[in-house]
Parts: structure tokens; sequence; C-alpha cells
């Protein structure tokens, strides 16, 4: 199983970015798919997470309203749609793969606020 990030990069505040996430190797549509984010010196934490077919999405309060978790099954992809960015949203972002016991995770995307 592979998941592979790209979509990151360096953003002024107010900005957006979209993150992609392309899945192979396992049967991607039976599969929930979660964001995480991990700031420097701080513990990794969920940003969105969304169900296999994607009829539910969940997100973290500080990125509610900002941030969309959105998936493409028919292409084996997640997204995240990430508007009014601030600086502290400055991470690495991870895309995870998740069903019963069985977790993938990719290798990472960075995410810069900076003006």
């Amino acid at each position: 199983a592979q998941l592979v990030e790209s979509g990151g990069g360096l953003v002024q505040p107010g900005g957006s970015l979209r993150l992609l996430c392309a899945a192979s190797g396992f049967t991607f549509s039976r599969y929930a798919m979660s964001w995480y984010r991990q700031a420097a010196g701080k513990e990794r934490e969920l940003v969105a997470s969304i169900t296999s077919v994607g009829g539910s999405t969940d997100y973290a309060s500080p990125v509610k309203g900002r941030f969309t978790i959105s998936r493409d099954n028919a292409k084996n992809m997640v997204y995240l749609q990430m508007n009014s960015l601030k600086l502290e949203d400055t991470a690495v972002y991870y895309c995870t793969a998740n069903r019963g016991s069985v977790s993938y995770w990719g290798q990472g995307t960075q995410v810069t606020v900076s003006s």
C-alpha cells in the first residue's frame, strides 16, 4: 500500500492551498481517509476525516469552516482544500487510510504559512 501527498508549499496568511493524496496498492473505496498534521515541537493532530463512500466528513475545531476534505473513489484520490490559511496552520500534513485495525500513512507534505 502507498499514499503519496502533494500540493504543499509556502503561502501567505489568508491564502489557499489544495493538498492531494494518491492511493495505490489497496482497495481505496473500502477505507476511511483522514488528514493529520504535525507542527514543529507539537503532537500530531487529526485535521479532517471522510468515510469510505464520502457520505460523512468531520473536522477539527481549528479548521472547521476553512478546510474541506473530499475524495474521488474512481481516481483513488483524497483532497484537502485549505482556505483562509493562518500562521498556525504551518505543519507537515499526512494522508492516512484506515479500516478497522489497518492503517496506512503517507510521507507527508510541508505547508508553510508565512508573510
